[in-house]
């Protein structure tokens, strides 16, 4: 029996474990209540709502309505409401692309960059409780093998477009 055939095999056992963590992860991760205690460590009165569209603004930025409502799963009018939102909160700024005029795009302020460097370093006090004890090794092999992950499933969404 060729390597590839048993690599296939495991693989394919093993997938449905993959899935379900993957699952589980993504349910804790869109818990309304954990977005409502990261704004509270992070000491900001913010929508919760709001909450991920600063963030993959600061993260992915300039980003058009479009594309942002279509890495959180919601439609773009209703993205575009909110955008809308963190603006007038002075979080955000909505300005032509220089490719297509045609597209507006959200770009962090100086005052929304502060927010996410208050998300960031709440995240960081959550992260250093829940990684206390793991080893070195397995918290950088965690980040390693994540990276690796997200880069082939972008990469494998990105030619299903």
């Amino acid at each position: 029996m060729s390597t590839k055939t048993v690599q296939d095999t495991h693989i394919l056992q093993s997938l449905p474990e993959l899935h379900r963590s993957l699952v589980d992860m993504v349910s804790a991760m869109n818990r309304p209540e954990n977005d409502a205690a990261m704004l509270e460590k992070a000491g900001l009165a913010l929508e919760r709502a709001l909450f991920p569209l600063l963030v993959l603004v600061e993260r992915l930025g300039p980003i058009g309505v479009v594309d942002l409502a279509g890495r959180v799963g919601r439609d773009h009018t209703t993205v575009s409401r909110q955008v809308a939102r963190l603006e007038a909160l002075g979080l955000v700024e909505r300005r032509a692309s220089p490719v297509d005029g045609r597209v507006r795009e959200a770009v962090i302020t100086p005052r929304g960059k502060a927010a996410t460097d208050a998300v960031d370093a709440a995240r960081g006090r959550m992260a250093l409780e829940l990684f206390a004890t793991w080893s070195q090794d397995d918290f950088d092999a965690l980040v390693r093998l994540m990276r690796r992950f997200a880069d082939g499933l972008n990469a494998a969404t990105e030619g299903a477009s």
